[in-house]
């Protein structure tokens, strides 16, 4: 199945004992760059839930936040710093002094003060806690995964009525290559004769000018191989898996066809395909960066 690195996905538990959130979202990315935040007392389990996450993606930039609250016992201490009461102590008796203040300075004034009294978790979790956990991040990732997966869809779709669309203009370039070799063997030869007025036209002349003209202009080798890769795109697509990096290759080479055949093009209306070529193509390459 063909994967979106767009996605999201949530899940939230909470009894009387836990309270968990985890959220998962992720755009674009040449490679998979996890960014991870979560809680100081369940850092140590940070390798097990990035191996835990690169099982359900491969690419994209993935960006994981954790909410984790042990609701019994948390092991939580104050700790007060005496240091920084002592500073708000000495700025205040030099207010009081320079402007003539009265009120006293009481401890519980002084407490309320930021980082004076500061809350410290010196619990650790264990591997029950990391289990419930585990259960939490696994249904935000399945989660995650289907709204890829359901995107991913969305963007096979798209691209394959895209190369329906091409492969139309590709029929329309090779159908109008060999008029266009005509009409240039009948102009030039109405242009011989009218320089020549009466005098005998070489037939061997023309021909071998005309043969110059569509050697000069064949485009037989970029069709060709312009098809062989809209064919290639759709098998990959049907195929599933990440595909994003060979798609993106394969959609870099279209292009180089597509300008191949623009540049060897003097008919307007070849050109106009060409251009209606390289849009769609365009379309397609800006899709495909979305793919894993």
């Amino acid at each position: 199945m063909i994967k979106s690195m767009t996605g999201f996905g949530r899940s939230e538990y909470t009894d009387e004992e836990y309270r968990i959130i985890v959220e998962m979202k992720s755009v674009n990315h040449r490679y998979l760059d996890l960014g991870i935040k979560l809680p100081r007392i369940i850092s140590k389990y940070e390798p097990e839930i990035r191996k835990t996450i690169r099982e359900y993606a491969e690419r994209g930039k993935v960006d994981v936040y954790i909410t984790y609250e042990k609701l019994k016992s948390t092991g939580v201490t104050v700790r007060y710093d005496r240091d920084v009461a002592a500073e708000y102590i000495r700025y205040l008796n030099e207010m009081k002094q320079e402007f003539g203040l009265e009120e006293d300075i009481r401890p519980t004034r002084i407490a309320r003060f930021p980082d004076v009294f500061t809350l410290e978790e010196n619990y650790q979790a264990d591997e029950k806690d990391y289990r419930e956990l585990d259960r939490v991040l696994r249904e935000a990732a399945e989660r995650f995964a289907e709204s890829r997966e359901k995107e991913g869809e969305n963007l096979k779709k798209d691209i394959l009525v895209k190369l329906t669309e091409m492969t139309a203009l590709v029929d329309r370039i090779e159908a109008r290559v060999p008029v266009i070799i005509t009409a240039y063997q009948e102009k030039l030869t109405e242009k011989v004769k009218a320089l020549l007025e009466n005098a005998a036209v070489d037939e061997n002349r023309i021909v071998q000018e005309t043969t110059i003209y569509a050697d000069r202009v064949a485009v037989d080798e970029e069709l060709v191989r312009l098809r062989s890769h809209i064919q290639a795109v759709d098998d990959i697509l049907k195929e599933g898996g990440a595909a994003g990096r060979k798609l993106d290759f394969i959609v870099q080479e279209m292009n180089r066809e597509a300008n191949t055949t623009l540049s060897k093009s003097d008919d307007r209306e070849v050109t106009d395909i060409g251009i209606d070529l390289k849009t769609l193509i365009e379309k397609i390459r800006e899709q495909v960066q979305n793919i894993e």
